[in-house]
């Protein structure tokens, strides 16, 4: 299991000392969510803050676009050269095309999924995808309840993935705490991404393990 601690959920005031924190507690990932304030009624990370991000991590990025005209977004972050570009597929109409376009920077693409949008919506996209994000929560505010409907979504989708022999990486975001970890990990989710939990904990290395279920 690999663990991207969500930076919204960080100390703003503290952002270096929390990077630093969570990476000598375990992180994997830094998970950063971008808001337009259109797609979602929220604002969050620029490019500029993601970019003095990566100069101070050694960790892998983990940018999710939660954005409207994703396009024009993508070209803002390719320079920064994340693991992953995650986008909404309710955001744009023309996913693929997207992909590949990731692809071609090097960066592996991914797909976002609304907790109400189907799965049918991957059908013809899973051979352009490395990653599929799956929302557990309704994408917009940290600190939310996790919606237990993503069990399902989630053995459904690695019954899908399993069944094609592909290498694409299922991650679960919202909600996500020591408590539910392990059902998700049956589940088959293979990334979790954790805010409130890990960022509200007096020991981000105690809660951290307590994702990757290591005690």
């Amino acid at each position: 299991m690999y663990i991207a601690p969500s930076l919204l959920a960080a100390n703003f005031l503290r952002l270096e000392e929390e990077i630093r924190a969570v990476e000598d507690a375990g992180a994997d990932l830094l998970h950063i969510d971008v808001m337009d304030g259109h797609f979602v009624p929220n604002l969050s990370f620029g490019p500029c803050v993601i970019e003095k991000i990566s100069s101070i991590s050694k960790l892998p990025l983990d940018v999710h676009l939660m954005v409207e005209n994703v396009s024009n977004f993508v070209d803002l972050f390719i320079p920064l050269k994340p693991k992953f570009i995650s986008f909404h597929i309710e955001a744009d109409a023309h996913p693929i095309r997207l992909c590949e376009y990731i692809r071609s920077h090097n960066i592996h693409p991914a797909i976002v999924l609304n907790p109400h949008t189907s799965l049918s919506a991957l059908k013809h996209l899973m051979e352009f995808v490395d990653m599929v994000l799956l929302m557990s929560v309704n994408p917009g505010f940290g600190g939310q309840k996790f919606l237990p409907l993503v069990y399902e979504k989630i053995k459904e989708l690695r019954q899908m993935i399993d069944e094609k022999n592909a290498k694409i990486f299922i991650e679960v975001d919202g909600g996500v705490n020591g408590l539910n970890a392990s059902d998700l990990e049956l589940a088959g989710a293979d990334i979790l991404v954790a805010g409130s939990y890990i960022f509200s904990s007096n020991d981000y290395k105690s809660a951290i393990s307590s994702l990757k279920l290591e005690f």
